[in-house]
């Protein structure tokens, strides 16, 4: 490319999550949230999944986000490193049991607002715009052990108080937020995702769309109030994105792509429209679900979402004879391989021509603009005998991602920005792995918590800077 087709004003940035990255995690007044309760080792996927009908920490067991990449003690050394690059935002998240340590008091702990206005202020020293998470996977445990999370209908209120507190006091400083990471992840991975364990014998399913309906309510209600306090604030949904292809073109596969496909924009769907889409009944009929929903929800989901965020790292694959034989997961949700495609050492499909055939869906269904907060390939760095990584393997995976972005906005899709993931290396949400490095920055860090945590910029460092600095020309 010669002439950039990205816009001026394009938001090139890299992204984090408080519970992958931050560490700190009884310090400062901090509640314990649900990913603090998650285990690296064989432990871990029952808890993520809500196979477990409690939880409690072991002395047994190591917890990588206690200390993760310490964000908390280094983000000013970190930040300046993103300014090096020429971040023009940074996505990252807030600890809600930082602001709100138990989730339910009726005063915030200031502590906490004083740590994110410094990481604030310390973006904008650089020019650099944050993007920033309300909750990104990390529910208070408090609010877990004694609402039963999101299946409670008071969880909106403690909510609703979280997302005001933090509109106010950041008011200046932030002005781009989203409100639910990867909000459709809940129906795949129900703790990890919405703080939700289940009891035996109930119906998991009415569980799950019930928490969901409280948090697009919640959604939509903060959406509102952000708007209220700043007309200038922008608010998203975030999607875990990823076109479903189907196996064959059996019509039975390509029915199934299809419904695998509304499954997943479900979430979306409603913020974006204001309204439950209409193949919404009878998916309920079918599970045995009946909502409890009050009148005036219908009214509180009417306060839509300016922009639709989302992630993408791979597409997926369906099949009418979809089973647990033949199916594998990328980033949680189940996929039979596509064997046109090649795959990541941790067995995701490389596909950025559906990056493409994504965003022109996104923008098809909605017309509004998008942003791909999180986009990236997980890999076995290893340092060199120089302590350098050459990463040319995520060179080339993140170049044709960014080709396929620009061929979108040829197709006249309107792109706001490109937030990699993990642009510092983090703990991996999926795995609990260091190992599984995502990062422009190298941090010494392995599985176990062993380590310096000294940051040592990649080759991949050097190649986004000046994809950055020549607004996406220089690939």
């Amino acid at each position: 490319m010669s002439k950039s087709v990205f816009p001026e004003n394009f938001l090139w940035g890299g992204a984090i999550a408080a519970n992958q990255s931050e560490g700190g995690y009884r310090e400062g007044g901090k509640g314990l949230t649900t990913v603090d309760m998650i285990p690296y080792g064989d432990n871990r996927m029952p808890i993520k999944l809500g196979l477990v009908d409690s939880v409690e920490l072991s002395e047994e067991e190591f917890y990588p986000s206690h200390q993760a990449i310490d964000f908390y003690h280094r983000y000013k050394e970190d930040i300046a490193l993103l300014a090096e690059m020429g971040f023009k935002t940074f996505r990252m998240s807030i600890a809600w049991s930082r602001i709100f340590p138990k989730g339910d008091e009726l005063e915030p702990n200031q502590a906490g607002i004083d740590f994110y206005r410094s990481v604030f202020e310390e973006c904008h020293k650089y020019g650099i715009e944050p993007l920033v998470t309300l909750c990104h996977f990390d529910v208070p445990m408090h609010l877990v052990n004694e609402y039963g999370s999101w299946r409670n209908r008071k969880m909106i209120g403690f909510f609703e108080r979280y997302a005001r507190t933090c509109f106010e006091a950041f008011d200046g400083l932030v002005k781009y937020w989203l409100t639910f990471n990867e909000i459709n992840i809940l129906l795949h991975s129900p703790f990890s995702g919405a703080g939700l364990l289940f009891q035996e014998g109930e119906n998991r399913d009415q569980v799950k769309y019930q928490a969901a309906h409280h948090e697009l309510v919640a959604s939509a209600l903060v959406t509102k109030i952000a708007h209220e306090i700043n007309p200038e604030n922008q608010v998203g949904c975030m999607l875990a994105g990823g076109n479903f292809y189907p196996y064959s073109c059996k019509p039975e596969d390509v029915f199934t792509a299809m419904q695998k496909d509304r499954e997943n924009l479900f979430f979306i769907d409603v913020q974006s429209r204001g309204y439950y889409p209409s193949y919404a009944q009878k998916v309920f009929d079918e599970k045995g679900v009946k909502l409890e929903i009050l009148e005036e929800d219908y009214e509180t989901l009417k306060h839509t979402v300016d922009f639709i965020s989302f992630s993408y790292y791979a597409s997926r694959c369906a099949s009418a004879e979809m089973n647990a034989n033949n199916t594998s997961e990328a980033n949680v949700v189940k996929s039979i391989r596509n064997p046109h495609l090649p795959a990541s050492d941790w067995g995701w499909v490389i596909d950025p021509l559906g990056l493409r055939i994504t965003m022109n869906t996104l923008y098809d269904r909605y017309q509004k603009p998008l942003f791909l907060v999180e986009n990236g390939l997980g890999a076995k760095d290893v340092p060199d005998e120089n302590g350098e990584v050459q990463d040319d393997y995520r060179i080339d995976y993140l170049r044709q991602h960014v080709e396929a972005m620009a061929d979108a906005i040829t197709d006249g899709v309107p792109l706001m920005g490109f937030t990699p993931w993990g642009c510092i290396d983090l703990v991996a949400a999926s795995t609990g792995e260091m190992s599984k490095r995502y990062g422009f920055i190298y941090v010494d860090r392995d599985n176990l918590g062993n380590g310096t945590l000294n940051r040592t910029p990649k080759k991949s460092f050097h190649w986004y800077k000046r994809v950055i600095a020549s607004n996406g020309t220089e690939l």
